[in-house]
């Protein structure tokens, strides 16, 4: 009879080699621990380890078999559970058909409506006999190729047929105002922001366990309203400007933000210039289409006896306009997991924004109000000096100061 103290060294043993071994290293030690010990080994050794009895005599029968398994073998072939591929032949195949592309469209596939996740699919395989968890599916989906995926902003939808014509064209023109040394402005406005304590995206260093409390809803609070910046990017300075609103994004709100940067920096940086290049999208506030955007342009005009330059980007193609990744993307960065408190917040978050490729943002709070639905008549725009390009001239126009 095996006493308990033998048991006990044999456990602490155990537990000492237990981390060296591998499945087949701990077989063999407990054969020959299980042997060794004679009558009642292969109980003792089991109540020690916690060894299955069957493991034990597999492992004798190893060590006493003539011929010995290969080093680099755990078990012999043939041995161990078999894979669910192999017990389960229309595994794979029923798997295949729920995640295949080719079946996102189909009605009668049963998670064509549902997130696709593991379990789900695993309940799903396991209703129509094919039982499995949601590990062997994460298993199979890796071996079939797949991995979870994001979406992907590819498509832009249809091109015009001129598209590749207008950047060029907007190309050129650039290259002409910088050969002058005259500005070239690319505009547009950013992403409405709420003001206070409403949460922002990204995050910043805080002490571990003290986030910085938010609001659960993001609804809009009546007293500090939001937030609407507009940006003017300098091309040829590399320099930005921010005129931030707090009531609607007009054509006059952005006419506004040029005649500030003009006041408070185009004039002194450019004081032989004749002339402004402005790069935009086609739509929003300065629209190719907005009236009222060619009236305020031509009051700017008149007040800074500029000549306007304006070439608008082709429709779905705003991701191209400088003022996206030159600045907004940069300013984004700057004031990400940061709540945006106030007025006063958002302006200095901007006017700290810089780049180790030397940008440097100026910003300034436009409270001015902005009404909506000025209707600019015939007589109005007839007034406006626009001068067409010949290429678009819908995209491509300049608007002359009133001698």
């Amino acid at each position: 009879m095996i006493d308990d103290q033998a048991i006990a060294i044999i456990r602490q043993k155990y537990a000492l080699l237990r981390p060296e071994l591998d499945e087949r290293g701990r077989r063999c030690w407990a054969a020959t621990e299980a042997l060794a010990l004679g009558y009642g080994g292969i109980s003792a050794v089991s109540q020690a380890t916690n060894i299955a009895r069957n493991t034990i005599v597999v492992g004798i029968r190893e060590l006493q078999a003539p011929t010995r398994l290969a080093a680099e073998r755990i078990r012999r072939p043939g041995a161990g559970r078999k894979p669910l591929t192999a017990t389960d032949p229309g595994l794979r195949a029923a798997l295949d058909a729920l995640v295949e592309p080719a079946t996102r469209g189909d009605p009668q596939s049963p998670l064509r409506w549902t997130c696709k996740s593991t379990r789900r699919l695993a309940d799903e395989l396991t209703c129509q006999g094919h039982p499995v968890g949601p590990r062997t599916v994460a298993r199979l989906l890796g071996q079939a190729g797949y991995s979870l995926q994001a979406n992907r902003k590819t498509r832009e939808g249809c091109h015009h047929p001129d598209r590749n014509a207008q950047f060029a064209f907007i190309n050129n023109r650039v290259r002409r105002y910088q050969r002058r040394g005259w500005p070239v402005l690319s505009v547009d406005t950013k992403k409405k922001e709420l003001l206070g304590d409403f949460k922002n995206g990204g995050r910043e260093w805080q002490p571990v366990g003290c986030p910085e409390p938010v609001r659960v809803h993001d609804f809009l609070d009546q007293h500090r309203g939001k937030a609407i910046p507009y940006g003017v990017y300098d091309v040829l300075r590399n320099r930005g400007w921010v005129s931030v609103g707090i009531d609607h994004d007009t054509a006059r709100f952005a006419v506004g933000a040029l005649r500030r940067w003009w006041q408070a920096a185009g004039a002194g940086a450019f004081p032989h210039a004749a002339g402004v290049l402005i790069t935009a999208d086609g739509g929003g506030s300065n629209s190719c289409r907005n009236r009222l955007w060619k009236v305020a342009l031509q009051e700017w005009a008149d007040e800074s006896r500029w000549a306007i330059a304006v070439s608008h980007f082709p429709p779905g193609t705003s991701k191209w306009n400088q003022v996206e990744h030159r600045l907004f993307c940069h300013i984004t960065n700057n004031w990400r997991g940061r709540p945006l408190g106030s007025l006063e917040a958002v302006v200095a978050l901007l006017a700290r924004t810089t780049t180790q490729t030397g940008l440097v943002v100026e910003a300034e709070a436009d409270t001015n109000r902005y009404p909506t639905g000025i209707r600019v008549t015939d007589e109005e725009l007839r007034a406006v000096r626009l001068h067409r390009q010949a290429f678009h001239g819908e995209w491509n126009y300049t608007i002359k100061p009133n001698r």
